[in-house]
């Protein structure tokens, strides 16, 4: 059980001829993964709203954030959203699975071009004095509903990690020296606490997402505290909601998974293992060290949808404010959400390999990108004709491109892949290899 959890966040190729359109049937949502932090960053010019999702399991009197911010935090400022909002986006931008099945080749339909995109009050003078005496400042202090909050800023890091650990905040080693960083960089410090009365008031048995605004040139993600009591890389879900298009860091490099990949069929029943494999396999390919590309799609339409994109109320409630704007409000397809750039980052990170904060920066780019993978369904009538002798031929070929696929994507060895992907087998009369002049007597 967690003792304390310190989370340091910033609120801071070739298009493909397809029978028909497919349909998603399964996702790799943040749920299949452990420990994920899951931040949704609403950023226009230097404008923020960051919501952060608390994974915290354990006895919630220990709960406790410690956040760099660049600037002081008002009351106003600070809200309590919704974790459904949240999990609706993920649904919508998670990567997914879909499935096409092929046609019969004896009696072909109209084969449809696919998109180049697949889818305790401290006011006693002892304690001001002793504050004092540590160079730190209690800038403001709220409780927003179940959440006790101080505003703080500091002129030493020794100081601030003492004022820490006297108030209950039990700090990981190394934290001076990353503190030290932030208070020369004169950010200040949301901390947050659970106030049991105030939850058991309130009537919830888990954490609401805490939400906060402001306004700063700084687009970042501060995330190097987080790692100095961590039990091994952790996963980082970051999903931006801009105007211009998709957002990408600027100090790692940020990569597209591979997408678009044809495999085995068995792995509609194994999505998660497979995904969880995927990803692993590519973080040790380059070494642990890009932010990797999910999703990025501009949520006025989607094609299709693995999730009921959100509606203008939810999207507010993430804090897009510029929905109410003429200009937004024109851009509107009919029943559809406002102009808004859905960007999904997923980052697994350890200290070693992320010694820096994440640096953002919003690009012009609204091409279209989603992480997805495909079951091909074969066709397995009894039809003869050329055509079927053909794809009968080429069916064996394109399942072991699959296998073959599968292997690479995941390192997953070949021939354990082929004893699951139960390749098509034909009857005797229906053999690809059977001679033209073997078929001709036949009874």
């Amino acid at each position: 059980m967690k003792k304390l959890l310190l989370v340091i966040a910033f609120l801071v190729s070739t298009p493909r001829l397809f029978a028909f359109c497919g349909f998603y049937v399964a996702k790799a949502d943040t749920k299949i993964f452990n420990q994920a932090s899951q931040v949704v960053i609403v950023r226009d010019e230097e404008k923020t709203v960051m919501t952060m999702a608390n994974d915290f399991q354990g006895d919630l009197k220990e709960f406790a954030i410690v956040i760099p911010v660049p600037t002081v935090i008002t009351r106003k400022q600070i809200h309590i959203g919704d974790k459904k909002v949240i999990d609706h986006l993920d649904a919508y931008s998670a990567p997914r699975l879909v499935e096409y099945f092929d046609e019969n080749p004896c009696a072909p339909r109209r084969v449809l071009e696919s998109l180049s995109m697949p889818a305790a009050p401290m006011a006693q003078d002892a304690a001001k004095m002793r504050n004092k005496s540590l160079g730190v400042t209690i800038e403001a202090q709220y409780t927003v509903g179940e959440y006790d909050i101080l505003i703080l800023s500091a002129t030493q890091s020794g100081g601030l990690q003492t004022w820490l650990v006297e108030n209950g905040y039990k700090m990981p080693r190394g934290a001076d020296r990353i503190l030290s960083s932030y208070i020369k960089q004169n950010m200040k410090f949301f901390l947050a606490r659970v106030n049991l009365k105030e939850q058991q008031k309130l009537g919830f048995s888990y954490l609401r997402p805490l939400q906060v605004a402001y306004e700063h040139r700084k687009f970042m993600l501060p995330i190097r505290l987080g790692t100095l009591n961590a039990n091994g890389p952790q996963e980082l879900f970051v999903y931006t909601l801009t105007r211009k298009g998709r957002v990408e860091t600027t100090n790692y490099r940020t990569v597209r998974l591979p997408s678009d990949v044809d495999i085995p069929i068995f792995v509609k029943t194994d999505f998660a293992p497979f995904y969880k494999a995927m990803f692993r396999n590519q973080v040790d390919k380059e070494d642990m060290s890009v932010v990797f590309l999910e999703y990025a799609w501009n949520m006025a339409w989607c094609d299709p949808c693995a999730a009921d994109p959100l509606s203008p109320q939810e999207l507010k409630q993430l804090g897009v404010f510029w929905l109410d704007q003429p200009n937004d409000v024109a851009m509107r397809m009919p029943g559809g959400p406002v102009n808004v750039f859905l960007t999904r980052l997923h980052v697994r990170y350890d200290e070693a390999h992320f010694p820096e904060d994440l640096m953002f920066q919003e690009t012009g780019d609204q091409s279209n990108f989603q992480a997805r993978y495909v079951l091909r369904h074969p066709w397995t009538g009894k039809d003869s004709c050329p055509a079927a002798r053909e794809y009968r031929a080429q069916l064996r070929k394109r399942q072991e491109r699959e296998v073959q696929n599968l292997a690479r994507l995941t390192g997953w060895e070949v021939d354990d892949i082929r004893q699951k992907a139960n390749f098509a087998s034909f009857d005797e009369d229906e053999d690809p290899d059977q001679k033209w002049w073997e078929r001709i007597w036949e009874d």
